[in-house]
């Protein structure tokens, strides 16, 4: 630590504090399982990026979602907080495809030329959004699926295209988003202020990436809050 710029400390701190609001949510949702099985998953995992905004959200909302003795009916929650957790939901899924990507890149660098650097981009880190499109939407679709299939008993075939449908839009909002401000970070904080570069494997990476989740979130929440509106996608 002796050394180190002071983002890199910030960093270490931002991902310390993310893994235990994740970590703080495991066990109560082990030992009350959410009615809709994918969001065990979901909480946690949002955590990652959410923090102690999701750590509350998920004590505030997520507790009311265990299920209960003979399954009782649940007062539905606001659609606000409906669209919010779906969006969540697809958020999710993405940032397990980023962390996927980001750990593959940092582990086989030369993936980047076969995803197209630097014949068709100069900057590595567009070549790397590619990776991260790809394995973001795979896992998306993935929580889609296990969303909408046991819900309308669907067969295999049928659920992934009900997935697609549901959520291939929420999905593609939430990376632009992301992108843009990761965009800006990299190229308007971290280049031009700090000096420095984002590169696979570095903390400041999960730092940014942590910082441009909101991004995702605020583009893909109205294309969830429509898609639920038009009963395209589970209310969650």
């Amino acid at each position: 630590m002796h050394g180190s710029p002071w983002w890199h400390v910030i960093a270490l701190g931002s991902l310390a504090l993310s893994c235990l609001c994740a970590a703080v949510i495991v066990l109560p949702v082990v030992r009350h399982p959410q009615r809709m099985g994918i969001m065990a998953t979901v909480w946690p995992v949002a955590a990652l990026f959410g923090a102690v905004l999701v750590l509350a959200g998920y004590f505030r909302y997520g507790t009311r979602d265990a299920k209960a003795p003979g399954d009782v009916p649940r007062q539905p929650a606001p659609h606000a907080v409906a669209v919010a957790k779906g969006t969540l939901h697809c958020g999710s899924g993405c940032a397990i495809g980023d962390i996927t990507a980001e750990s593959l890149l940092h582990v086989f660098p030369r993936l980047r030329g076969w995803l197209g650097r630097p014949w068709l981009f100069k900057e590595k880190m567009f070549a790397g959004w590619v990776l991260d499109f790809i394995l973001a939407f795979g896992a998306g679709i993935f929580f889609q699926y296990f969303a909408i299939a046991p819900r309308r008993h669907l067969p295999t075939v049928q659920g992934i295209a009900a997935a697609l449908k549901a959520d291939s839009l929420s999905l593609a909002a939430w990376q632009v988003g992301m992108y843009a401000v990761l965009a800006l970070l990299q190229f308007k904080l971290f280049q031009s202020v700090l000096g420095t570069h984002l590169s696979a494997g570095r903390p400041a990476v999960w730092l940014a990436m942590q910082g441009a989740m909101p991004g995702g979130f605020l583009t893909s929440y109205p294309v969830n809050a429509w898609l639920i509106h038009a009963r395209i996608k589970e209310a969650m």
